[in-house]
């Protein structure tokens, strides 16, 4: 057994850190979430729908968007009709965990890695938004490819722009890269 460990050690190494940190990372963001008690949406998912707004705006959309009453979500308004709902698992935050667990189990120079998870997390969310404000529109003209655009086509842009950063990080900055 001792010598499986320590053939596996790498390995196991990093899939403790991962779920160490995916673990500590996910209960500081439930914490977050609790915080603000039941009836009112966190403030992440509303400065998304915030910079959303913003984002089609800077390109003369008729665009609002509002605190849904019904449920913790907001309501997208497009050319004054309602085409999609921003909830809390909108806001990328989990995501973004699951990004920054990756890059510590990986990790290499504490500086690198420090700028690392803070420029990726950043582009992360600056790609959320533009995810959102994008399929806000298509979904305007294309209502019926909902299952498509926002099921399939969407997550597949974000995860995959998340597997590439890790990709550029295991090859070029962690203590594996060579």
């Amino acid at each position: 057994m001792k010598k499986y460990l320590i053939l596996y050690k790498p390995f196991l190494l990093f899939i403790g850190t991962f779920f160490a940190t995916y673990i500590l990372l996910t209960f500081v963001y439930q914490f977050y979430l609790s915080s603000f008690g039941t009836g009112k949406l966190d403030g992440i998912t509303e400065l998304v729908g915030n910079h959303t707004e913003q984002l089609l705006q800077l390109f003369n959309s008729n665009v609002k968007i509002d605190q849904n009453p019904s449920e913790l979500s907001l309501g997208i308004r497009y050319n004054n009709r309602l085409v999609a709902l921003i909830i809390e698992g909108c806001n990328a935050i989990s995501v973004i965990i699951l990004f920054v667990s990756f890059i510590v189990a990986f990790s290499g120079k504490l500086k690198p890695t420090v700028f690392y998870i803070l420029g990726g997390s950043f582009f992360i969310y600056i790609l959320n938004i533009s995810r959102i404000a994008l399929l806000t529109v298509l979904l305007y003209h294309f209502p019926e490819k909902n299952h498509l655009l926002h099921g399939v086509l969407f997550p597949l842009v974000i995860y995959g722009f998340v597997f590439i950063l890790w990709i550029i990080w295991v090859s070029k900055f962690s203590k594996y890269a060579k």
